[in-house]
């Protein structure tokens, strides 16, 4: 499981681990460099991209001594899953990439573009929400409070935000964070642009399944809809009333029943 930028590994849930478990797998969840109790990098010292957060992914199959995995990435983890197809295939038995974008896609010309109230080029993918929009141009201070604000959004409008066990869990990260201010890292990472971003999609072999659901505020479901288009074979989930987060009672479990195995 690959999580999502600034995410440890415990925002994936408990309940979707299980239902995988129970599916007859070893679930593997890992804190990514500069969250949780990972590793602590110096950014300006020594910048790194989506490129180097996938290749721990490598690192952490081989200190389980796993020559390949079933990988599932959701948002930015969804991304990290992508190059992982592209550049590492033999390390993949299938993929499966959630709540999430084609790798290589620039969203900051639409983004701009909705924040300054201009016609959406038709060439773009969606930009987000204005419900995300807002919460971002709030600028609320950091913390707990914030995050549950931002999760709330996430969750969407559509299916029930379960706060408690998304606060329980924000609250856990917390407290398990070396340097909570370290994970904005991941923000810089994601606009470090690379050669190996734009390799073609095309060139994934894994069975791919791509889950998304339809109210997902930060990727709008057409972002979903193009990185399917784009994989050769891959299989559209589209979950009704899904956000960008598991953060519903029942959807983990729902979720889990849709990764490739």
């Amino acid at each position: 499981m690959v999580m999502g930028s600034a995410a440890q590994g415990v925002s994936c849930p408990d309940a979707l681990v299980g239902r995988l478990v129970e599916r007859g797998v070893q679930v593997i969840r890992f804190d990514h460099r500069d969250t949780g109790r990972s590793s602590v990098v110096d950014f300006d010292a020594h910048p790194y991209t989506i490129a180097d957060m996938a290749r721990d992914c490598l690192a952490v199959l081989d200190g389980h001594g796993l020559g390949s995995a079933h990988v599932a990435g959701t948002s930015l983890g969804g991304t990290i899953a992508q190059w992982l197809g592209v550049h590492a295939p033999d390390r993949v038995r299938s993929l499966t990439v959630m709540s999430s974008s084609p790798m290589g896609h620039d969203p900051r010309p639409a983004w701009a573009r909705a924040q300054a109230g201009e016609p959406a080029d038709p060439d773009d993918l969606p930009p987000p929400t204005p419900a995300f929009l807002e919460h971002v141009a709030a600028e609320l201070p950091p913390g707990v409070e914030s995050d549950v604000a931002l999760f709330r959004v996430f969750n969407g409008p559509v299916r029930p935000f379960d706060e408690p066990a998304a606060r329980a869990m924000l609250e856990l990260a917390l407290s398990r964070a070396t340097d909570p201010a370290a994970a904005a890292n991941h923000r810089r990472a994601v606009w470090m642009d690379a050669p190996d971003l734009h390799a073609p999609l095309s060139s994934i072999t894994a069975p791919t399944s791509i889950v998304h659901g339809d109210q997902d505020p930060l990727h709008p479901l057409a972002h979903g809809e193009a990185l399917a288009a784009a994989i050769p074979g891959a299989e559209l989930h589209v979950v009704p009333g899904m956000g960008h987060v598991m953060t519903s009672p029942g959807l983990p479990e729902e979720v889990a029943d849709l990764i490739r195995l």
